[in-house]
């Protein structure tokens, strides 16, 4: 049932140019300033498939699009680990030094990269986003590699979204008993790295409604040795129910249990059209930006976990899980509400040709009826 977002290559040049247009966003992103106690500033990647939109549409003279996407480019997302990268003769470019790649990145621009394992055997129930690792041995030394390439660098990591969820809602194929103790060893393993801090997936506040059902499988898949569980990956459950929730199944496991939510499309809270709510609905919105300023002691961070704009999968008219769907991606940034979603599109930037302008009158419009802006889904 989840979702899918396989991510795609990076194309350096792009990644250039999208942070001259912006103005340095991987410098300026990160919602909290340094020197807060508990505050985290997280990596923005500058080449995500986001912030080449905003090239090619600029290129294309689609000025008002292109600030839009600045609303998904300058913000930090989460990076998916979900193949195992074979490694070339010299031994190098496999999946340790991908996540390498990764972490050193985000330390030399002095913040902390988001990334999840997303590597189960019979991943989510062979559905949208089918596949993982072969047997339970694959699986085992693709996660030692996985927590060697974190190395001592500070980095969250989101253990193996709806694993758990998906077992007890029903998971015909897998072996719910293996299936626990490979989960208890990713959380095991990637603790032992000093700067990483491990949650283990917990599903949504609406998928297992009775949260007691998933204290003992959560306990089997090691949530106990977690720094805590995530919340609403992929999903588009409000910040508000989601905390709550948070709170209900904290105090199941016994209480001091930390989470962290995904608002990275919850805007606009749930789509309520059909059962298939979770699949690409309409009408759906960017939420809260990453942070760690969440204004409760409980919930550790906001993440964008899931990449707004990639397909959650072949429904409603969008391509393959994890493909990036620029126009879907527009619509969620389109509809996103508040001042803290600006654009990260300063005035000034040299070869502007007007985005400054378009952004202003953004706002004040509350991103509805800007000039150059119409014609995009709702």
């Amino acid at each position: 049932m989840v979702r899918g977002r396989l991510s795609r290559g990076l194309v350096g040049g792009a990644a250039l140019v999208a942070l001259a247009v912006f103005g340095g966003a991987g410098a300026a992103a990160g919602a909290d300033a340094r020197g807060v106690p508990g505050d985290v500033e997280f990596w923005v990647n500058p080449d995500t498939a986001a912030a080449r939109q905003v090239v090619e549409w600029r290129q294309r003279g689609r000025i008002a699009d292109a600030w839009f996407m600045g609303r998904i480019a300058g913000r930090a997302q989460a990076e998916w680990l979900y193949e195992d990268t074979v490694a070339s003769a010299d031994g190098t470019g496999g999946t340790r030094d991908v996540v390498r790649g990764y972490v050193e990145k985000a330390t030399a621009a002095g913040r902390t990269a988001v990334l999840v394992a997303y590597f189960v055997p019979h991943r989510d129930c062979g559905d949208y986003s089918a596949g993982g690792a072969r047997d339970a041995a694959h699986y085992r030394a693709w996660i030692d590699a996985f927590a060697d390439g974190i190395g001592t660098h500070t980095a969250y990591v989101v253990v193996e979204p709806d694993a758990v969820a998906q077992e007890v809602a029903g998971c015909e194929g897998a072996d719910a008993t293996e299936r626990y103790a490979l989960l208890a060893h990713a959380v095991a393993r990637l603790g032992q790295q000093p700067g990483a801090k491990v949650y283990l997936d917990a599903g949504n506040a609406s998928w297992i409604p009775q949260e007691s059902r998933l204290v003992e499988p959560l306990r089997q898949a090691g949530v106990d040795q977690a720094d805590g569980f995530a919340l609403n990956v992929s999903n588009y459950r409000t910040t508000e129910e989601s905390t709550a929730y948070g709170h209900r199944l904290a105090r199941a496991l016994g209480g001091g249990k930390h989470f962290v939510i995904d608002t990275s499309r919850n805007g606009n809270g749930p789509y309520t059209g059909d059962d298939k709510a979770w699949c690409n609905p309409p009408g759906r919105a960017l939420g809260t930006p990453p942070t760690t300023r969440t204004g409760d002691p409980a919930v550790d961070a906001y993440l964008w976990i899931k990449r707004p704009g990639e397909s959650d999968g072949t429904c409603r008219g969008g391509p393959a899980a994890g493909t990036w769907w620029p126009e879907y991606a527009l619509g969620l940034a389109v509809r996103a509400r508040g001042a803290h979603l600006v654009s990260l599109a300063p005035p000034g930037v040299p070869g502007d040709t007007g985005v400054a302008g378009v952004a202003g009158d953004a706002d004040a419009a509350g991103a509805r009826d800007v000039p150059g802006a119409q014609g995009r889904q709702t």
